[in-house]
């Protein structure tokens, strides 16, 4: 793409001012600042990825998978914000579905340990897993409120918190997979994923997009699973004390 192709792209962004504006959205403001961040976070991500590829460190793919965690964490965490120790909950779980499939990508063989694979699918797992961890916190609050009334009786009937919890578990561990499952089903024939495209233009083989991005399309799915679960049997805890009582922060 040339420089005046990117310059041009921008009619994009004006026809959004327009619309809001027109609709008296007061969203200009923040439409401006989130096309120039968008701008300079890919530009110093390109100038990093180019020095990261080109040095093949695995300090710097150490690096790079860290802060792409730590950001991750702190954007689910913000779905959580008044639950104390939840930033340490979704940092772990975010970390394990990342490691899990790394472990499994480069043990079977599957990509070669280099890190212009490594980087991008981390990426990838990283970014689906912080979007589960805040589907996960979003559906349990909800879940916890509607099943306060519930949740009381069974303790007052002499049943633990882990028997309270199981239904809000449950449905909130599929409320949070979902997504991915459904996206598994449609892909391809409501829209060609951003993997798969950007191979194909980029001037690769149509078959050899497709196989990559039935690898994301899987991987995304097992750490989607990874995640739910993962946080639900680390968010018992921010439901109930150790007395087995529910908090009332948690309704």
């Amino acid at each position: 793409m040339s420089p005046l192709s990117l310059i041009l792209t921008l009619a994009f962004v004006l026809v959004t001012m327009l619309l809001s504006y027109r609709h008296h959205l007061k969203l200009e403001k923040d439409i401006f600042i989130g096309t120039i961040r968008t701008a300079v976070q890919l530009i110093a991500v390109g100038y990093l990825l180019h020095f990261i590829f080109s040095e093949g460190s695995w300090l710097g793919i150490g690096g790079m998978i860290l802060v792409m965690i730590t950001v991750a964490t702190l954007n689910a965490a913000k779905k959580g914000k008044d639950m104390p120790g939840v930033k340490w909950r979704i940092a772990l779980t975010i970390s394990t579905a990342e490691g899990v499939a790394m472990l499994l990508m480069l043990g079977l063989h599957i990509i070669p340990p280099e890190p212009r694979y490594i980087i991008p699918i981390s990426g990838m797992i990283i970014g689906n897993s912080m979007v589960v961890s805040g589907l996960y916190l979003n559906r349990m609050r909800a879940e916890a409120k509607a099943r306060a009334e519930e949740m009381m009786v069974i303790l007052a009937l002499g049943g633990t918190s882990r028997k309270a919890y199981e239904r809000t578990l449950q449905h909130s561990v599929k409320a949070a997979m979902m997504p991915s499952i459904d996206g598994m089903k449609t892909v391809g024939l409501v829209q060609l994923p951003g993997m798969m495209t950007g191979m194909i233009v980029a001037g690769a083989n149509p078959i050899d997009a497709v196989l990559y991005q039935i690898l994301i399309m899987y991987a995304i799915s097992g750490s989607a699973a990874v995640t739910a679960t993962i946080m639900g049997l680390l968010s018992h805890s921010l439901l109930f004390n150790e007395h087995h009582q529910l908090k009332e922060m948690g309704v």
